[in-house]
C-alpha cells in the first residue's frame, strides 16, 4: 500500500459545488463525484469545497455525504450506538467538546493503526500476534468509550443535581463549578492517556 501525503502538506484543492449538485475540480479542470472525493481522501490529498453560488465553504457537508455514501454500500465503521450517542450530544451545552475530542480519539487511533498493519503481516510468516492487537484494539475501544462517557448528557446532568460543595468561608459552592472541575479532571486524565499511547507508538 503506497504511503499516504500527510493532508495539509500543499494547499488544498478547491472543489467547486453547483446547483445541479455537480462537483468541480479547480485543479484537473474536471467534474468528479462523490466515490473521486472519497479516493482523494484515502490518498491523502487535501481539498476545500465551496458553494458555487454563494461561496460558502461546505466541506464538512460533502464530507458528511461521502460517509452516508460508503455506510450504505454496506461499508459500515459507524455503530448504531455510537450514532445515537453522537445525535444526542446536538444542542447540548457539552457539544463544543465534542469535535476536539473525538479529533484526539481518532489520531490516537491512527497512531496504532501502522502497528496493527506491521502485526498483521507477519502472518506470513506464521506468527499472529493476537496479543498486540487485542492490546491496541481494547486501548482504541476504551478510548472512545471514556470520552463519549465523559460527554454523556446524563452524566452531565446527574454531576448538576449533586450537593454543592462548601467553600472555605462555609458557603456553597455552585453545582455547575463543582461539575466543571471534574470534567477538567477527567479531561486530563483522558489527555494523560493519549500521550502514554502516542509515546508507546512512537517507541515501537
Amino acid at each position: 500500500m503506497a504511503a499516504k501525503k500527510p493532508i495539509g502538506e500543499n494547499s488544498p484543492i478547491t472543489i467547486k459545488k453547483y446547483a445541479n449538485r455537480r462537483l468541480y475540480n479547480t485543479a484537473t479542470s474536471s467534474y468528479v463525484t462523490l466515490d473521486h472525493l472519497c479516493q482523494m481522501v484515502q490518498e491523502g490529498t487535501d481539498f476545500t469545497v465551496y458553494d458555487a453560488k454563494t461561496g460558502d465553504n461546505i466541506t464538512r457537508t460533502v464530507l458528511t455525504q461521502i460517509i452516508v455514501e460508503e455506510e450504505a454500500k454496506g461499508h459500515s465503521l459507524l455503530p448504531i450506538k455510537f450514532l445515537r450517542q453522537l445525535i444526542g450530544f446536538y444542542g447540548d451545552s457539552m457539544q463544543w467538546m465534542v469535535p476536539q475530542y473525538l479529533d484526539q480519539m481518532m489520531e490516537a487511533f491512527t497512531a496504532n493503526q501502522e502497528n496493527m498493519r506491521q502485526s498483521m503481516q507477519e502472518t506470513i510468516g506464521g506468527i499472529f500476534p493476537f496479543g498486540n492487537l487485542e492490546e491496541m484494539s481494547k486501548q482504541n475501544m476504551a478510548l472512545f468509550e471514556n470520552a463519549m462517557k465523559m460527554f454523556s448528557p446524563s452524566k452531565v446532568e446527574q454531576e448538576q443535581t449533586e450537593a454543592p460543595a462548601r467553600t472555605d468561608d462555609g458557603s456553597k459552592e455552585p453545582a455547575d463549578a463543582e461539575s466543571l472541575d471534574k470534567l477538567k479532571a477527567q479531561v486530563d486524565l483522558l489527555q494523560k492517556q493519549l500521550d502514554a499511547i502516542s509515546k508507546e507508538s512512537q517507541k515501537d
